[in-house]
């Protein structure tokens, strides 16, 4: 598990935004793939302009920890979904819901080099994170 701390000090050691984004194409390059079964529309994220998909289950080693799966079209969205799937993988809900995407954005400076555009489509990928863990841990 990673947490938000740990990326920005990572990013701060990249220093300027060329390899902050090479190091995001590197990352989203290392996303394993998407099962095809996962490909549905529940898991397709609304409001994004790239193609995303985002899908929560169950870890079979811990019932209370929510992982997660997805994959993206473009490499810097692939990227950050890979982040956000480091940020919130092997959590409980109740701490994927603490996560707050204003300071993602803000504390890895992506507001400065990503779209107005892109950045809904981030807000998008997190809200579907939230309501899959939401519903995994609804009653049957």
């Amino acid at each position: 598990m990673m947490t938000l701390d740990e990326v920005v000090e990572t990013f701060d050691l990249l220093g300027d935004w060329d390899q902050r984004y090479q190091y995001l194409v590197e990352l989203g390059q290392k996303l394993p793939p998407l099962p095809e079964p996962a490909r549905i529309e529940d898991n397709k994220v609304k409001g994004c302009m790239s193609q995303v998909w985002i899908e929560a289950y169950r870890d079979p080693e811990a019932p209370n920890a929510i992982r997660y799966h997805g994959d993206c079209d473009t490499t810097i969205i692939k990227g950050v979904l890979t982040l956000l799937i480091q940020l919130v993988d092997r959590r409980s809900v109740e701490q994927i819901e603490q996560l707050d995407v204003d300071e993602f954005f803000e504390r890895l400076e992506l507001h400065e080099h990503l779209s107005p555009n892109r950045h809904v489509g981030v807000y998008a990928i997190v809200e579907l994170m939230k309501k899959q863990a939401r519903e995994l841990d609804a009653p049957a």
